[in-house]
C-alpha cells in the first residue's frame, strides 16, 4: 500500500527548508494543527499526517494487533519518513504523540533531530514517586466509561481535556473530532495511551528536545512537564500563557512561536 495515501499526508511550504513534521493525539487528526501548520510553513516544509485508524488514513491498513502499542504508530511514523526521504525533521508530538516521537526518533535518527512535545505525558498512572495526575482507579473508570458508550465519552470528556471553559467552541470542535473517529479503533488507540509507561524510553533521548507546557492541563499537569524535562538532559521547557490540553487551539499563535524558535535556534 502506498504509505503517503495510507496516511493521508501532506506536504505544505517550500520545499529545501528545514522539514517540521507534525502528529496528532488521541482521537484527533491533523486538522488539529489547521491554525499552527500555516504559520509554520512560511519558514519550514511542515509534512501532516493522520495515523491509520484516525482522520482520512485508509481504514483498510487498520491492524488491531499492530496499534495496540504505541510501536505501531511510530512505525507509521518512521513510514512516512522513508517515504518522504526526511532527513533531519523536527518531529512535533501531541499529547501521546510525544511518546511516539521518542520511539521513532530512537528507531530512525537519521531522519527525526529533534523532537518538540507539547503537553507530553510518559506514563498517566501515579505511582508512589510519580504524579501522572490519575491514579489506576481513574484510569479504568475513564476507559470503562469510553468503552461502554464511546459517544457519551467525548461529549462529557471533550470539554474537560480541552479546557477554557470561556471558550465553548473549543471544546464542541475536539468533542466532533472525538466523535468523527470510529469508536472501535478508539478504543484500542485510549487504551494504548492511557495505560502506556515510557518513563525508561525517555533515558534513551539522544537529541535536542523542547517541551513545552500550558499553565492548567488536566491531562498533562505541570509535574509531568517537570519530570519529562527532568529526564531529558539538555532539554528546553517552555510554560505557555495558555491552558488545557490543546494549545495549538487555544493559543495557537504561542505554541508556533515556542515551536519556530526552538526549530530555528537548532539551525
Amino acid at each position: 500500500m502506498d504509505i503517503l495515501r495510507r496516511n493521508n499526508v501532506k506536504v505544505i511550504g517550500s520545499p529545501g527548508k528545514p522539514v517540521v513534521m507534525m502528529a496528532h493525539g488521541f482521537g484527533c487528526d491533523q486538522n488539529m494543527w489547521r491554525l499552527v501548520a500555516p504559520a509554520l510553513a512560511e519558514d519550514f516544509q511542515v509534512v501532516l499526517f493522520d495515523y491509520v485508524g484516525s482522520g482520512g488514513s485508509e481504514p483498510s491498513a487498520w491492524d488491531e494487533s499492530r496499534y495496540a502499542a504505541l510501536d505501531g504508530y511510530a512505525h507509521d511514523v518512521t513510514e512516512i519518513c522513508e517515504a518522504l526521504d526526511l532527513r533531519d525533521a523536527a518531529f512535533v508530538g501531541h499529547s501521546v504523540s510525544a511518546m511516539v516521537g521518542v520511539l521513532a526518533a530512537a528507531a530512525a535518527p537519521e531522519r527525526i533531530s529533534s523532537l518538540a512535545m507539547v503537553g507530553p505525558s510518559p506514563c498517566y498512572i501515579d505511582d508512589d514517586t510519580y504524579r501522572g495526575g490519575f491514579t489506576a482507579e481513574d484510569i479504568d473508570e475513564l476507559l470503562e466509561s469510553l468503552e461502554s458508550n464511546y459517544l457519551g465519552w467525548s461529549a462529557a470528556m471533550a470539554p474537560v481535556i480541552m479546557g477554557n471553559p470561556e471558550r465553548p467552541e473549543l471544546g464542541e470542535e475536539l468533542t466532533n473530532s472525538f466523535c468523527a473517529t470510529d469508536p472501535a479503533k478508539a478504543r484500542v488507540f485510549a487504551r494504548t495511551t492511557f495505560l502506556s509507561d515510557s518513563r525508561d524510553d525517555l533515558k534513551s533521548v539522544a537529541v535536542p528536545t523542547l517541551v513545552l507546557e500550558c499553565t492548567e492541563d488536566v491531562i498533562a499537569p505541570r509535574e509531568v512537564g517537570a519530570y519529562v524535562h527532568a529526564a531529558i538532559p539538555g532539554s528546553r521547557l517552555v510554560t505557555l500563557d495558555a491552558t488545557g490540553h490543546c494549545p495549538q487551539l487555544s493559543a495557537p499563535e504561542a505554541t508556533a512561536a515556542a515551536i519556530r524558535a526552538f526549530v530555528q535556534d537548532l539551525r
